[in-house]
């Protein structure tokens, strides 16, 4: 009996906590997540895989603006486990965002509930697994988040909706990736692209051999569909085309676009866009699509080209002809910064914006911190290659900064990262940028790489405000376009370039600035930004999760029936949730 009553008390405490996040007027919406390893061979050769309730890629997850979301994550795998939800802003709650900042992992044979709002966001992302480089063996899926249904989207609904997962893909697992980072190496040129999880079609028989499952994607004639195309991928910059097809540009990671049409566009690491393509063409044979690598030796590349089919239903024959070219602008490197400069929001579309009420005027308001971010070519610190920002190498707390700020653990981190690159020696710390709350904070991504960088910043969509080539110095603010510089989470950085970005710091919590190129974010290359109010009010943060994991100094508290119980309130789905909601009314009944 006592145990009993123990059982429904924390029934009562857990079912409270639930319903206080999930109104009847923002639905609840659950998913449950089975993360295991697979054999699979996207390349013709069978290798380890991490495969979400036994698929690779994993499911999509598709919500509407303001849903509650809770996914389940069950870790099968022989590794700890976090799940990133990138581009999800996790408004107030830092503690769902799936990063070793702000999250203890997920050990293995264990379930966790991850339990989210996305409020006021529309668009497309991504979630992927952001520990030790297992996004480089799978794991990752698409996340839509839909218009409510009062908001008008800009354009016609589209036909259909149709997801594409593109990335570079090496035929060894992130096991064996991270073993030879860690032994100085290089990862050396990837083995080939995947297409949803697919190798290429054998549109050369000297460069694919035969036997490769490629994937199809069949369309009606004279349609038009949305094609929400994600780089999923390592490290390598992805064209993205189809053959004899425009382009029509609609959204970028939580922003709709000026529409423009493109006969191909790059995508870089991290980055996501939604694309309206009308099926024009004659529908009597296929089509190429066609991911192939940027910004290296492309004609020594040519294997890292990703190849899919575009099939009209009525189609007679297969596709013909060489692949759609790529850009030909090996002596232009301005062509693709121009193409990515053109890149403008549409200020007067409806839905979800950085500001809810949509008139966010970015480009007057005062600045109030300035970051010069650097990074450069690996460095030695003591002993090890080591990857930097600004000549600080990240290192990861064993408790993390969010929960030490939560239980006062001193030590655990600095909040000194400087404002401007140092001088001197790099150094290895767990260096964090003291943000201020309501701040407007202006940041500069310096890439004295000979490679192509993008950056992530989590909690947040950012003002891609300006780029170019060379140092940036105080005059470059002269040629910031403050007016329609698109809001989204990834942004590029050429080699021997500059980005500039603005972002409100009004989302408290912990984080993650990071490159999403996962051997650099790996070596290093990352840091987080800590948003604090000083008044502690839960109107601005919510409480730390009653299902939070614990580890490093703080890992005395953890007990494995913690979790357990967590997950069998929240885990199973609705169904089982109002199942149990209305036994507990039973026993209070008999018990009554």
């Amino acid at each position: 009996m006592a145990l009993c009553s123990k059982f429904l008390a924390l029934f009562l405490i857990h079912t409270c906590l639930l319903l206080s996040l999930c109104s009847a007027a923002d639905p609840f919406v659950s998913y449950d997540f089975e993360v295991s390893y697979i054999t699979a061979s996207p390349l013709g050769v069978p290798q380890q895989v991490i495969a979400i309730n036994g698929k690779f890629p994993g499911p999509t997850i598709n919500v509407t603006t303001n849903n509650n979301v809770a996914i389940n994550v069950r870790n099968k795998l022989d590794d700890n486990l976090l799940i990133h939800w990138s581009g999800i802003q996790q408004r107030r709650s830092s503690w769902q965002d799936g990063l070793p900042g702000t999250n203890c992992p997920i050990p293995p044979k264990w379930n966790w509930t991850y339990q989210f709002q996305v409020k006021d966001q529309i668009g497309s992302f991504f979630y992927f697994p952001s520990l030790h480089m297992q996004r480089a063996s799978g794991g990752f899926g698409s996340f839509i988040i839909n218009n409510r249904a009062i908001i008008p989207i800009p354009f016609d609904t589209p036909h259909g909706d149709i997801v594409i997962l593109i990335g570079d893909w090496y035929k060894r697992n992130h096991t064996a990736l991270r073993k030879a980072l860690d032994a100085g190496k290089d990862l050396g040129m990837p083995d080939g692209v995947l297409i949803n999880g697919k190798g290429p079609y054998q549109y050369n028989a000297t460069l694919v051999p035969d036997g490769i499952d490629y994937e199809t994607i069949e369309v009606q004639p004279g349609k038009t569909y949305r094609l929400r195309v994600h780089n999923v991928g390592t490290s390598t910059s992805l064209n993205f085309r189809i053959q004899n097809h425009n382009l029509l540009l609609a959204e970028s990671e939580g922003s709709y676009t000026v529409q423009q049409n493109y006969t191909s566009l790059d995508i870089h690491v991290g980055q996501s866009y939604s694309f309206l393509v009308t099926m024009d063409q004659n529908a009597s044979t296929d089509y190429y699509i066609v991911a192939s690598a940027r910004f290296v030796n492309e004609s020594q590349w040519k294997r890292v080209t990703g190849v899919g089919i575009l099939h009209y239903t009525n189609s007679k024959g297969k596709a013909k002809g060489l692949l759609p070219d790529a850009p030909n602008d090996e002596f232009d490197k301005t062509f693709s910064m121009n193409q990515a400069r053109s890149i403008r929001w549409n200020v007067s579309a409806s839905g979800a914006r950085p500001n809810p009420q949509g008139s966010f005027r970015y480009g007057s308001i005062n600045v109030t911190d300035v970051y010069v971010l650097k990074n450069k070519p690996l460095v030695t610190i003591n002993g090890k290659r080591r990857a930097t920002l600004s000549g600080i190498s990240f290192v990861n707390p064993a408790t993390p900064i969010r929960l030490a700020d939560q239980f006062k653990v001193k030590g655990v981190y600095k909040l000194d990262f400087p404002n401007k690159p140092l001088t001197g020696s790099s150094k290895m710390e767990t260096s964090v940028i003291n943000g201020t709350y309501r701040g407007f904070m202006e940041v500069i991504l310096q890439n004295n790489d000979t490679k192509m960088q993008s950056y992530h910043l989590s909690g947040y969509a950012v003002f891609v405000v300006g780029m170019d080539y060379g140092e940036w110095t105080e005059n470059s603010r002269g040629t910031y376009n403050k007016w329609d510089g698109i809001a989204r989470s990834t942004v590029q950085v050429y080699p021997g370039a500059w980005t500039a970005i603005l972002v409100s710091l009004d989302n408290v919590g912990v984080w993650n600035l990071r490159t999403e190129n996962l051997d650099s974010w790996y070596l290093g290359q990352e840091t987080y930004v800590r948003i604090v109010n000083p008044e502690e009010t839960n109107k601005t943060e919510l409480p730390i999760p009653d299902n939070a994991l614990f580890c490093g100094a703080l890992g005395k508290f953890q007990k494995p029936e913690d979790i357990s119980f967590a997950v069998s309130i929240t885990g199973n789905g609705s169904k089982l949730f109002f199942t149990l909601l209305m036994a507990v009314c039973a026993l209070m009944s008999v018990f009554g």
